[in-house]
């Protein structure tokens, strides 16, 4: 690990603290960061960390700063240099510009805000820094775990001849007759769903090759209500990063782990300057 990775883990780590502390009674949460922050005095806030009433930020020149109120789900954008307090309902400045407020439609559930900050937070100090290993079997890919977040989802896998031809399955689990629902041999490494699947339902997909079964996974598909808010929710691709990070949250909240973790991927890209989205993308 170089030198300057060690002193970000050291700032991530003090972070914490105050942080921690400042969860249990927190009212909103930073939705965005850019540059040199403080809260209360410590250094280098998390994203999605919750802040309490009272706590003090302060900017430094070109840093910037978005919050977003938990109940009310209004985001106010600061930029520095500046000094701000987090009020009961809105961020009050003290010194620089005065904050910019932007009406939301999100609302973030408390409980999945602490675990997904708790476990960004805990995925930094454990991070591995060993490179990737090379996949020489083939393997499920998408869906293997937990809800999928459309009712025609697109299923991946990976082959080391990936132009070679195998025979893709996908039937309801459970089912007495177990036959198939669709059936079809495919070339490359994907496959989408060619009609809507029932909601609240669990499947199982098998890829063979050659009579040889390459592998098998189980997934579910969303409630009604529930997959109706992905669907009402989804941002554009040139969305606003929070309206994004929000979506990624969203689909934790549900348990869409795996397309969460490729929204966390997506960020993570994006913002290479926040590895606590690049923990979360797994």
């Amino acid at each position: 690990m170089t030198s300057n990775a060690r002193a970000r883990f050291a700032l991530l780590v003090l972070a914490l603290v105050p942080l921690a502390a400042a969860a249990a009674d927190g009212i909103a949460f930073i939705t965005n960061l850019k540059g040199d922050i403080t809260v209360d005095g410590s250094p280098r806030p998390l994203l999605m960390s919750e802040l309490a009433k009272g706590q003090k930020l302060v900017l430094g020149k070109e840093a910037q700063l978005s919050v977003m109120y938990i109940q009310s789900g209004k985001e106010y954008a600061l930029r520095g240099p500046g000094e701000y307090a987090v009020g009961e309902r809105e961020i009050a400045s003290s010194m620089g510009l005065p904050p910019a407020a932007r009406e939301t439609a999100w609302r973030a559930s408390g409980d999945v805000l602490v675990k997904v900050s708790q476990t960004a937070a805990a995925s930094i100090r454990m991070r591995s820094f060993a490179p990737a290993k090379v996949e020489t079997k083939p393997r499920l890919e998408y869906p293997t775990r937990g809800a999928v977040a459309s009712l025609q989802p697109t299923l991946r896998w990976h082959a080391p001849d990936p132009k070679g031809a195998v025979d893709l399955t996908v039937v309801l689990a459970g089912a007495s007759d177990a036959k198939p629902l669709h059936k079809a041999r495919v070339s490359g490494a994907s496959w989408r769903v060619p009609a809507r699947l029932k909601p609240d339902a669990e499947y199982q997909w098998t890829l063979t090759a050659g009579g040889v079964t390459l592998g098998s996974a189980s997934f579910r598909t969303l409630p009604p209500a529930a997959q109706d808010r992905i669907d009402k929710r989804r941002p554009a691709e040139k969305a606003e990063f929070t309206d994004r990070l929000l979506f990624a949250m969203l689909l934790q909240e549900v348990g869409a782990a795996q397309d969460a973790a490729e929204h966390w991927a997506r960020l993570a890209q994006e913002r290479q300057d926040l590895p606590e989205l690049a923990s979360l993308a797994r």
